[in-house]
């Protein structure tokens, strides 16, 4: 797939394009190539989604822009983010059949014949829009079971639509999918404390910080203290049980797509590890999985896993 290929500018190929290749930072395989190529433009079309409205919602798109004008807005208005917001969602409206013409952005342009061939519906795609808009009007959490409810909105949409592109979506698979990607968002807001902060955001609980006597100047400092870094355990902790329940989804499902679930939950792991490895600092930034480290914890997870007949 190239969105925009020969229908667009060769700059916009190139933007697009840009955003696309962030899926190599992630702590997980986005699109790999032992995949059906069918599943790989899928996830990719996904993948392209989910990157753009979070980069709109983080306020880190391309300068100059060109994301605010293939919307339907004036440059300018690539800095309001919530404005970017609502004409986003009005894009992907138009991937769903609203009556004012084909979608402008061409990664929803390039996701139109994704939903088409799978069926896919606007709630999942809403939800990540509507996870980016709570952004800009939380900044702190106050427990953990509001951090939980964002994941529901920021997190598990994606699962969800994974499962839907390959076919196996059920209750159950759904169940399990919603605690791997509840616990992938908590390993993200672990390593990026010092980056969140940047942006005036704290994903740790209050409760949890005053249970471990943190305050937020604590956060700030160029690297973490004791009680810093048993918060920060506690948090690592938490994401490793629900990824440990969310296990039984590799086991669940059979072929290339139980590799590609083992990558998800390995990254998960692998990049927990690595936060462990730095002793639990994460204020000098985020602790990065080496390759090496993915790949022993995808092949643990995938000799781990319960198989179901």
């Amino acid at each position: 797939m190239n969105p925009g290929h020969g229908t667009r500018p060769l700059s916009d190929t190139v933007h697009v394009s840009a955003t696309l290749d962030k899926a190599a930072a992630e702590n997980f395989p986005v699109a790999p190539a032992f995949l059906p190529r069918a599943w790989r433009d899928g996830l990719t079309a996904v993948y392209g989604y989910a990157r753009l409205v979070d980069d709109i919602g983080d306020g880190d798109l391309a300068p100059g822009g060109r994301d605010a004008v293939l919307l339907g807005l004036d440059p300018a208005a690539v800095d309001d983010r919530l404005a970017m917001l609502d004409a986003f969602e009005a894009d992907l409206l138009r991937v769903f059949g609203s009556a004012d013409g084909p979608p402008r952005h061409p990664l929803l342009l390039a996701l139109q014949p994704v939903v088409r061939a799978h069926g896919l519906t606007p709630e999942p795609f809403l939800g990540l829009i509507e996870a980016n808009r709570q952004d800009q009007r939380v900044t702190r959490y106050a427990t953990y079971g509001d951090l939980v409810a964002y994941c529901e909105l920021s997190a598990n949409p994606v699962g969800r639509l994974v499962l839907s592109l390959t076919g196996t979506s059920t209750p159950e698979l759904i169940r399990l999918s919603d605690a791997v990607c509840t616990a992938l968002q908590i390993v993200e807001h672990v390593q990026d404390v010092a980056e969140d902060l940047g942006r005036d955001r704290i994903y740790l609980p209050a409760e949890d910080m005053r249970r471990f006597h943190v305050s937020e100047s604590d956060l700030a400092a160029p690297s973490a203290g004791a009680s810093v870094r048993a918060l920060v355990a506690f948090e690592a902790d938490r994401a490793a049980t629900l990824l440990d329940e969310g296990v039984p989804l590799v086991g669940s499902v059979h072929g290339r797509l139980r590799l590609l679930l083992a990558g998800f939950v390995g990254g998960g792991r692998a990049a927990l590890r690595a936060v462990t490895a730095a002793g639990f600092d994460v204020l000098p930034g985020p602790p990065k999985p080496t390759k090496s480290g993915l790949l022993r914890e995808v092949a643990a997870v995938l000799r781990t896993a319960p198989r179901k007949r």
